[in-house]
């Protein structure tokens, strides 16, 4: 995700400081990718430095609104204009995890896949109720949504194939990490929060 391209689209909108900047970001996005507004005025530092936004006098309830610059204006088009590369997106965790459970002894690879289809398909089901609920959302949020849908629908996919071709690898039969079996996240207290639990708390 670029913050920095996507306050610069804020800012074509009009002049906004940063609590506002993060508070129509969260709100475009459904909250999917909450922002520190720490971050957000970093960022407004780093593109006023590089002059693609200006500070301007401050207001009444001592708040700097900033606004965006032509140099701004142009790199915020070219963004637009430009498809997203593969290299700019993050690593694919669940990609990496698997590759390694095939090459690392001990890894039930087929209970990896299960554990994480579940898990996946679990989601689709909350997404899905998501969108049935809210049928007349933001287009914004909308498309959020459908995204993380057609999301899970091809990591599910994914996971299917992944399967089948590891059932016809000749991989060596899993044996059992140390004395105790394989931790299961889902059950710790202290697991991270889905991204449908994230939405429920912000919504």
């Amino acid at each position: 995700m670029s913050v920095k391209h996507s306050l610069l689209a804020l800012l074509e909108r009009g002049p906004a400081y940063g609590y506002q900047l993060r508070a129509a970001f969260e709100s475009a996005t459904g909250n999917t990718w909450p922002l520190n507004i720490g971050q957000v005025y970093t960022t407004l530092n780093r593109l006023e430095r590089d002059e693609l936004v200006e500070a301007m006098p401050e207001n009444d309830s001592g708040q700097r609104p900033y606004r965006i610059t032509e140099a701004g204006r142009r790199q915020v088009a070219g963004w637009f204009s430009s498809p997203v590369q593969a290299a700019d997106r993050p690593r694919d965790e669940l990609t990496i995890k698997l590759a390694l459970a095939v090459t690392t002894p001990g890894v039930d690879v087929a209970d990896v896949v299960q554990r994480q289809r579940s898990a996946t398909l679990r989601l689709l089901q909350e997404f899905t109720r998501l969108k049935a609920a809210e049928d007349h959302a933001e287009l914004a949020w909308q498309l959020v949504l459908e995204s993380m849908i057609f999301r899970a629908e091809a990591e599910i996919r994914w996971l299917d194939h992944t399967e089948a071709v590891v059932a016809r690898a000749d991989l060596p039969a899993p044996s059992p990490f140390g004395t105790g079996d394989v931790p299961n996240a889902a059950d710790s207290a202290d697991r991270e929060r889905t991204p449908v639990e994230f939405l429920e708390e912000k919504r």
